[in-house]
């Protein structure tokens, strides 16, 4: 399967370490994940999406992306094919206006509930599906959710609107292919609906059998002396929702952060003022 990580901060910040340098950065773990890698960040409220269907660890642009990017939004993704060819079109992140988003898993018997799931995508979207993933469709069948409850042509979205839109749009898969699978590594062939979606302000992740791990403060930030947006919540549980940053990765990475493991269904997202909701 794949590997994902997703960064919210109040303040622009490099990804460099998480993606190349830590003990198990995703330039690492594209070893066993060998079929793709994409990375998403924000500029000016501009999602900038750059993907290759190349491994990671010996793709040169990945090097030089990762290397340059600072953003208070990221998200990131390497890929190991379970559906659909080894080409871009297959690349996560999947982009669509403002919102990115990438998934690890995959969904049972997909060739066979394509179409049903199809159509429950809104009809102005279809034209938009380019590649043959069980990922983009659950991208835009996501997005056909998220439509029904707001906007979603503007650069903020409510998150308690997202929890109600995805619970809806997983609701959606598992009346048609089943329910997700209760543990990591059942199987290549089981259900699984890990995600990340984001709009660059609004972040939310769903576990969705594949493991997720989240973190919000550190132990010890190594720029308290010199970073203007030092708060409580930076190095301890927030009291009050608030946080300063929030990441998602597929595996705990090494440093100072505080990781915290997801439980299946579990959705956790932080919205544009940076409060954070979980469920």
């Amino acid at each position: 399967m794949c590997r994902l990580f997703g960064f919210r901060s109040v303040i622009l910040s490099q990804v460099h370490t998480s993606l190349l340098d830590a003990e198990n950065a995703l330039a690492v773990q594209s070893n066993m994940h060998p079929d793709g890698w994409g990375v998403s960040y924000y500029l000016n409220g501009a999602p900038h999406v750059v993907k290759s269907a190349t491994s990671a660890i010996n793709d040169s642009i990945f090097k030089k992306v990762s290397g340059v990017v600072s953003s208070n939004t990221v998200l990131a993704h390497i890929r190991k094919a379970t559906l659909g060819n080894n080409n871009i079109l297959n690349t996560h992140p999947f982009q669509f206006g403002h919102w990115v988003f990438a998934h690890n898993g995959n969904i049972k018997s997909f060739d066979s509930h394509r179409e049903e799931i199809r159509k429950k995508i809104h009809a102005k979207f279809k034209r938009f599906i380019l590649g043959d993933t069980d990922s983009e469709l659950l991208f835009f069948l996501l997005l056909s959710k998220l439509e029904n409850h707001s906007t979603i042509d503007g650069s903020s979205y409510p998150i308690d609107k997202m929890v109600i839109a995805t619970k809806e749009a997983i609701d959606e898969i598992v009346s048609v292919a089943g329910e997700m699978s209760q543990i990591d590594n059942a199987g290549e062939t089981e259900t699984y609906l890990t995600f990340i979606i984001t709009n660059g302000t609004s972040m939310l992740a769903h576990q969705g059998g594949k493991n997720l791990y989240y973190s919000t403060y550190k132990k010890r930030c190594p720029d308290r002396d010199t970073c203007p947006s030092l708060s409580d919540s930076c190095e301890a549980p927030t009291k009050d929702g608030n946080i300063n940053h929030l990441i998602f990765s597929s595996e705990p990475l090494s440093g100072e952060n505080i990781w915290i493991k997801m439980d299946l269904g579990q959705i956790i997202g932080v919205d544009g003022d940076m409060k954070i909701k979980l469920t």
